[in-house]
């Protein structure tokens, strides 16, 4: 039986990133909750052909590359820095290179990173609208976190560390057969 594959990609363009962090540790999660194997990009992984693309076959070896890993995967776990209440646009344009029907009924857990609550609501009425356009399969836990959740970039916050195992216990749903993996300090 082959290992499901999650691919991980945050629309941050910066390292180290909140983002990228955020997208990292729920994959880890994931991971090492059911065995899966896993990869993270974010858009510098995508690099600069993105921006010149306006078909998907103008894009560099690079970024065909992480496009083909995001339309591959068995599961996605997709994370938004939040500017100006929304999505970056490169992130929007990455996303409008994939052929709906290669995301349908795949699914994907939202992430979403931001200054402050005053964003929290993006993942809601941003990615989930956006990720259902292609009749993907958005858990039903979505994960927005704040600066305050972080520490030196990485998750520090109990609240955003229960939030994380909510939406990991759904992606047990699509894999019936797998048997989650505990470590032993559990």
């Amino acid at each position: 039986m082959r290992t499901p594959n999650i691919v991980g990609i945050a629309g941050s363009f910066k390292r180290p990133s909140k983002t990228r962090s955020l997208v990292s540790h729920v994959a880890e999660v994931v991971s090492g909750r059911y065995g899966f194997d896993f990869d993270v990009y974010d858009m510098i992984d995508v690099g600069p052909s993105l921006g010149a693309a306006l078909w998907r076959k103008q894009l560099d070896e690079k970024a065909q590359h992480v496009l083909q890993e995001i339309v591959a995967a068995d599961v996605l776990i997709i994370g938004a820095p939040t500017y100006r209440g929304s999505y970056p646009g490169l992130f929007k344009h990455l996303i409008d290179l994939i052929d709906p029907h290669e995301l349908k009924s795949k699914p994907i857990l939202i992430t979403a990173t931001g200054g402050g609550d005053r964003h929290a609501l993006m993942v809601e009425h941003q990615l989930r609208p956006l990720f259902g356009f292609f009749m993907a399969h958005t858990l039903p836990t979505a994960v927005y976190a704040s600066d305050r959740d972080f520490r030196d970039y990485a998750v520090a916050s109990e609240h955003l560390s229960k939030r994380i195992e909510e939406a990991v216990n759904e992606v047990g749903v699509f894999f019936p057969r797998r048997v989650p993996t505990f470590d032993a300090a559990e």
